[in-house]
C-alpha cells in the first residue's frame, strides 16, 4: 500500500477490520515513527460513512491542511484511521462540493456504486443484495413484499458469529434490561417503511401539512436499508474504537509516553474515537483532547442517568474522565440527517426503553437526539459556547464542552443537510484549541 500524497507530514495510517483488528505493519510503523520523528502532539482523525481509502484521505488532507499554518512551532504528527464503513452513493461527501456529489435518485433503486459498496461491506452476501435490489426496482404493491424486504435487510446486516460486534450496538443501557433486536427489524417492516417515508417527506418539504402527500413506502424501504446499514456501521464504530484504536493508543503510550494524543472523529467516526476511550488500558492519560464533529450517536451517551429513565444511562458514562483535557462536541441545527431521520432511526433501533411515541420531530429529538444536532446532554457541568466564543476563550481543562458550530456547518441539501459540511479552518482551529496545541 503506497503512502498517499498528503499536505501534512508526518502522516501515518491505521487500518482496522470490522472486528477492530489492526493491520500490524501500519500500526508498527506508527509506533516506531512517532518517536523517530520527534512528534509531540499527534492528531488522530476517524472518518464516518465512507467506502474507500481515497475518499478518507482526501477528507483528512483538506481538514488538516490549515494546521501547520495555525501552529507553526508545534511538533505535530497526523494519523488517518481507516475502517470498513460504507456510504450510499446519493449522500454528500465532505470534501466534494454539492455540484459534483451524487443527487438522490428519482426512484428508490440501488445504483451501481451503492450495490458495490454493500458487497464490499457485507462480503459473501451477493444473493441477498441482488434480492434487495430487485424488490426496490420492482416496488410490488403488496404489503407482504415490504415484509420480505425487511427480512432480507435484517439478514444482510446481522452479525456473523463469533464476532464481537453485537456487544457494541447500544448508545444507552438499562439496569437489568438485556439488549434486544432493533425494533426496525423486530416490528412490522411495512410500518417502518411508511414512517421513514414520512420523515423523508418532512426533510424535503419542511413545514408541509401532514397528509398533504402520500409518501411512497418504497422510498421508506430504501431508507430502511440505509438505516439498517448505519446500524451495522454503528456497531463497527464501537468495536473498532474500543477493541482497535483504544488498544493502539495504549501501545503508543508505552512506546512514546511523552506524546500528547488528540482524537478527532466525524459522524460515526466520532462514535469510534469516543469508544476508544473505553478501550484505553488502565492508567493511560495520553489522550489530551477529543473533538467530535457532527457525532452520529446519542446525545445521552456520556450521561450517568437518562432524564426520562432513572434506571438507564449512557453506554459511555464517565468516559470523558479518561481524557486529560476536554471532550468537545460540535453540533449544528442545520444537520437535518441528525435532527430528523436519526431520531426516528434511533427509536426504531431500540435505544430507549419505550417505542410508543408518535413520529414527531420535537418529541423524538429530545429523547432520541444525536450529539451532532444539539450536543452532549444530561452531563452535569457541561459548558456551552458558540464557535466564535470557543475560539476566543480558553476552553475548560476537562469535562464536556458543547460548541454550536452552526455558523459554519450549514450547507447541504436534503436529506442529510449540513452533516458533511465540516471542511472549515475554524474547526481545525478548534481542534488545536481543545488540545492546547501551539
Amino acid at each position: 500500500m503506497a503512502d498517499p500524497a498528503m499536505s501534512v507530514t508526518p502522516y501515518w495510517e491505521l487500518v482496522f477490520d470490522a472486528d477492530g483488528d489492526p493491520e500490524s505493519r501500519l500500526r508498527d510503523r506508527l509506533l516506531a515513527g512517532v518517536s523517530e520523528r520527534g512528534v509531540r502532539d499527534l492528531i488522530v482523525f476517524a472518518h464516518g460513512w465512507n467506502n474507500d481509502r481515497s475518499g478518507a484521505t482526501r477528507l483528512y488532507d483538506r481538514f488538516l491542511a490549515p494546521v501547520p499554518r495555525l501552529a507553526p512551532a508545534a511538533r505535530i504528527g497526523y494519523v488517518g484511521v481507516l475502517w470498513p464503513a460504507m456510504r450510499f452513493a446519493d449522500e454528500p461527501i465532505p470534501d466534494f462540493p454539492r455540484a459534483v456529489a451524487a443527487d438522490p435518485p428519482g426512484r428508490p433503486v440501488l445504483d451501481k456504486d451503492t450495490r458495490h459498496a454493500l458487497l464490499e461491506t457485507f462480503p459473501g452476501r451477493a444473493i441477498l443484495v441482488d434480492q434487495i435490489a430487485r424488490l426496490l426496482e420492482q416496488q410490488p404493491p403488496e404489503e407482504a413484499e415490504l415484509e420480505e424486504f425487511g427480512r432480507l435487510v435484517r439478514t444482510l446486516v446481522e452479525v456473523v458469529a463469533p464476532g464481537p460486534q453485537a456487544l457494541f450496538a447500544a448508545d444507552t443501557v438499562a439496569e437489568g434490561v438485556p439488549q434486544s433486536e432493533p425494533e426496525m427489524f423486530a416490528g412490522p417492516s411495512a410500518a417502518a417503511c411508511e414512517e421513514f417515508a414520512r420523515a423523508l417527506t418532512e426533510c424535503e418539504a419542511p413545514g408541509s401539512p401532514r397528509g398533504f402527500t402520500i409518501p411512497n413506502p418504497w422510498h421508506g424501504a430504501h431508507e430502511l436499508l440505509r438505516q439498517a446499514t448505519y446500524y451495522a456501521m454503528k456497531r463497527r464504530a464501537g468495536t473498532v474504537g474500543e477493541r482497535g484504536l483504544g488498544r493502539v493508543v495504549g501501545q503508543l503510550a508505552e512506546a512514546s509516553p511523552g506524546v500528547r494524543v488528540h482524537l478527532v472523529g466525524h459522524s460515526f467516526g466520532a462514535r469510534l474515537v469516543s469508544f476508544a476511550l473505553r478501550g484505553l488500558p488502565e492508567g493511560v492519560r495520553t489522550v489530551k483532547s477529543v473533538t467530535l464533529l457532527q457525532g452520529a450517536f446519542s446525545h445521552y451517551a456520556f450521561a450517568a442517568r437518562l432524564p426520562h429513565d432513572a434506571r438507564a444511562g449512557g453506554v459511555l458514562q464517565g468516559q470523558q474522565n479518561r481524557v486529560d483535557g476536554p471532550l468537545v462536541c460540535c453540533h449544528s441545527r442545520h444537520d437535518t440527517a441528525l435532527g430528523t431521520v436519526y431520531p426516528l432511526a434511533s427509536r426504531m433501533a431500540g435505544d430507549s426503553r419505550s417505542a410508543a411515541e408518535p413520529v414527531l420531530r420535537r418529541a423524538l429529538g429530545a429523547k432520541w437526539g444525536a450529539m451532532g444536532h444539539d450536543g452532549v446532554q444530561a452531563v452535569p457541568g457541561t459548558r456551552a459556547y458558540t464557535l466564535a466564543e470557543a475560539l476566543k476563550a480558553k476552553l475548560p481543562a476537562s469535562g464536556c464542552v458543547n460548541v454550536d458550530a452552526a455558523a459554519v456547518v450549514r450547507r447541504g441539501g436534503p436529506p442529510a443537510g449540513a452533516h458533511s459540511d465540516i471542511l472549515h479552518a475554524e474547526l481545525a482551529r478548534l481542534v488545536l484549541a481543545a488540545g492546547r496545541v501551539r
